[in-house]
Parts: structure tokens; sequence; C-alpha cells
């Protein structure tokens, strides 16, 4: 399987544990750059080319290795691209929403394109935000309130400044 974790120790936050952020894009340059401003804000990151083999890691694919199972509930937010061969990532959106053990996890969807029709669509299936690529270090700064909302109260510095 092509999913590939990377773990930033460089930088401890303040308040415990790093956030767990899954990647998905079928661009290797832009999951190289997500990865990138994630591990720079301090997060460990797990990425995937596309939304089946998200779903593998995540354990909703047809397929799931048991190994694959327990690292999966520790997803603290999932970013993934909206236009992907074979599923979109709208379509990634609606399998989390629909299983009972991931729709908690907020999704931020991101698109090259600014489609207001795209976006209401993916905010009223359930995505957290929806932003355009390419991302900067001050998206994944909004990104951290989520992450934060998702593990525990957001009452951080880091949140409050949005």
């Amino acid at each position: 399987m092509a999913v590939s974790y990377s773990s930033s120790s460089s930088k401890e936050m303040d308040y415990g544990e790093e956030p767990h952020v899954l990647a998905v894009d079928d661009s290797l340059i832009d999951r190289k750059l997500i990865e990138k401003l994630l591990k720079n804000s301090a997060c460990k990151v797990t990425t995937a080319e596309n939304g089946p083999r998200a779903l593998e890691y995540l354990g909703l694919g047809d397929e799931q290795p048991d190994n694959l199972k327990s690292s999966a509930s520790k997803i603290n937010l999932i970013i993934t691209d909206y236009c992907m061969p074979g599923m979109t990532g709208y379509e990634l959106l609606k399998k989390i929403k629909e299983s009972s053990t991931m729709k908690e996890i907020p999704v931020v969807i991101m698109s090259s394109e600014n489609i207001p029709t795209r976006i209401n669509k993916c905010l009223e299936e359930g995505a957290q935000e929806f932003m355009l690529k390419p991302l900067q270090q001050s998206d994944v700064k909004k990104l951290r309130c989520h992450m934060l909302k998702f593990s525990k109260p957001c009452n951080s510095r880091l949140c409050l400044g949005r």
C-alpha cells in the first residue's frame, strides 16, 4: 500500500500530543507541500495518493489490514483535494461522514478551482472548510483550530487569532 507516514518530532505542542492529519492528494508535489506545511505546525502527517487509499488507511476500504485499524482512530483531521481520479474529495467526504466511527473527524476540502456551487455542496455534506490551493502556512493555522476542537476544547492562542 502506498500510504506514507511521517512524524515531526522537532516541535512538541504546548497542549500535549501532536495532532495527526491524513492528507489526500493525487499530486505528489501538492502532498509534499501539505506535508511540509503541517510539519512546520508540529503535526504528524500521513499521506495517501487517492480516496481509496485514504479509505483503506481509515479502515473503511474493502480490504482492511488489521495493523491500520488502530492507527486510523488517532486521526484528528483529514484534508483532501477535490479533483482526483477515481474518487473525488467530495465522494471521500461522503464516505467518511457515512461512517459511524469516522464521521466526527473534521474534513477539509481543497481545490485550485473557486467554484461556489462545489464549495457549497462540500460544506453542506459536512466539510469543515473549503480552501483554495496552493495552501499557505496561514491556512494551516486555521486548520489547527479544527484539530483542537476535535481532540479537546479550543481555547488555544492558535485558534483565537483567526
